[in-house]
């Protein structure tokens, strides 16, 4: 196994964030899913230049983008949107997409169950002809009831995936499991071959090691599922905005370059603008946490 991170958490330049995870060894990032921002081929400059591999990259399943929605012309948007993460992965030499399929954040349904089943299946078949097409794999990713309504367990994701095709695949996220799971680890191993990306960040959502998760044995069950690919790091700090704060150098006051969008993406998942400080000490803490495990 290897490591990369995502670069949706902080605002700041693909090249900032290659360097910082150069000197941190790691070897692949999970790419922002906003092709609109990435020019390809300055991209695989930098990636080139850094030594880092993309990984894939997760969708943003912001504002409109949703593949359940009611409106025909809605859901249609929303595919046209995954293909074209899926085109900028494939152009990078990527391998992956983890797909949320609803909007993050809604958690009132638009259908029936039965309606919202069929769209999400029709819709995730189109991209996944494009993406077999191109040699990519999909990872359905189940996000928690606090952030969807759809799909928030493994088992949920894994009938997704197989009503796909037989080649749709699973991202789990440990973050996520630890809320909606019954076990875990039991999740892992019904997953199983069908585990194409797995998303690490501790029960609190800070870095691995900063929480109570047992990362010994989360490492060694997918060692059991013969799982050989990247972990991703996809920490998402909360803020602590009171006198208790342990971090109190973590919020940054005055940061550049954070779109509202951005801003209300982080926010949304309970964190916000942090400084470079604090970040690179998360990044740092997560591949001590887990360098040594994965070997």
């Amino acid at each position: 196994m290897e490591l990369a991170i995502h670069n949706w958490m902080r605002a700041e330049t693909l090249e900032h964030t290659l360097n910082r995870i150069n000197k941190l060894d790691y070897t692949h990032i999970e790419i922002q899913g906003t092709p609109e921002n990435y020019d390809i081929k300055k991209a695989q400059l930098l990636l080139d230049l850094y030594g880092i591999k993309c990984w894939g990259s997760v969708t943003l399943m912001l504002e409109q983008r949703n593949l359940l929605a009611k409106d025909p012309a809605q859901r249609k948007l929303s595919i046209q949107y995954v293909k074209d993460v899926a085109k900028m992965v494939y152009e990078l030499g990527g391998k992956v997409i983890s797909l949320v399929p609803a909007t993050v954040g809604k958690i009132v349904p638009d259908a029936r169950p039965e309606e919202e089943w069929e769209w999400a299946v029709e819709g995730i078949k189109e991209i996944y002809k494009y993406t077999e097409d191109h040699g990519l794999q999909i990872g359905i990713e189940p996000i928690n009831r606090f952030e969807t309504y759809f799909i928030n367990r493994g088992e949920q994701a894994l009938a997704l995936a197989e009503a796909v095709g037989p080649n749709c695949g699973v991202c789990l996220d440990t973050f996520h499991m630890n809320l909606e799971e019954v076990n875990m680890f039991d999740t892992i191993k019904k997953v199983g071959k069908r585990l194409v990306n797995f998303h690490v960040a501790d029960n609190n959502r800070m870095a691995p090691g900063m929480g109570h998760l047992n990362w010994t044995k989360i490492i060694n069950t997918l060692k059991e599922i013969e799982y050989d690919k990247v972990l991703s790091v996809e920490f998402c700090s909360p803020l602590d905005r009171t006198p208790a704060n342990p971090y109190p150098n973590s919020i940054e006051t005055n940061p550049e370059g954070l779109t509202a969008e951005q801003k209300k993406f982080l926010e949304d998942h309970g964190s916000s603008a942090v400084t470079d400080e604090f970040y690179t000490m998360l990044t740092k803490k997560s591949i001590d946490t887990l360098k040594e495990l994965i070997k």
